[in-house]
C-alpha cells in the first residue's frame, strides 16, 4: 500500500466518488490510511450514502434497494440502512439492515474509530474524517461477503 499524505487521500476520496468508477481496493485502502479517524460524537446526524466502487459483490446493490444513507442519531439511535420509498419518502429498513445498530469505538487496522455495529449481522461500518462534512466508511465483519474484501461507501452530512 502506498504512503499518501491527507491532502492526497482527500484528493483521491474526492476523484473516486465523484466518477464512479472502479478503483482497486490498495488504492481505497491508501486513502483510508491517510484519513483522520473520528469520535462518535462527531458522527451524529443524517447522511446520504453513495459506493466507491471497487469491484465487491456488493457494488450497485444498494441502488437497487433505494439506499439513501444512515441516521446515526445517538450511540443507541442508529437506522444503518435508510432508503426511499416508491414516494421518495425516507425510512428506516429494518429488514434490508437485519435490525438497527448501535456505535462503538472499535479498532481497525491498528487505529481506533467511530463504527456502527449491526444488530442482526455480524457487520461493523468503521468511520473516517475526509472532509467537514464527508466520511469514508469501510464494511467489516466475519461474513466472507466483507470479510475477504471490504465494501468501500462514503457519507455526506445532510
Amino acid at each position: 500500500m502506498r504512503p499518501l499524505t491527507n491532502e492526497q487521500a482527500v484528493a483521491d476520496f474526492f476523484r473516486c466518488a465523484e466518477s464512479q468508477e472502479v478503483s482497486e481496493p490498495a488504492d481505497l485502502d491508501a486513502v483510508w490510511a491517510a484519513l483522520p479517524t473520528v469520535q462518535i460524537e462527531e458522527i451524529l446526524g443524517d447522511w446520504r450514502g453513495g459506493e466507491l466502487p471497487s469491484g465487491h459483490a456488493l457494488d450497485g446493490q444498494l441502488t437497487k434497494v433505494g439506499w439513501h444513507g444512515k441516521w446515526l442519531r445517538g450511540r443507541w439511535d442508529v437506522a444503518p440502512m435508510v432508503c426511499r420509498d416508491a414516494d421518495g419518502e425516507l425510512y428506516s429498513d429494518l429488514e434490508i439492515g437485519k435490525g438497527g445498530a448501535s456505535l462503538w469505538m472499535v479498532d481497525f487496522r491498528g487505529e481506533s474509530t467511530a463504527s456502527m455495529v449491526y444488530d442482526g449481522q455480524p457487520v461493523i461500518d468503521h468511520f473516517k474524517k475526509v472532509d467537514g462534512r464527508t466520511l469514508m466508511g469501510v464494511m467489516n465483519g466475519s461474513t466472507s461477503l466483507v470479510r475477504d474484501a471490504h465494501f468501500y461507501f462514503f457519507l455526506v452530512r445532510e
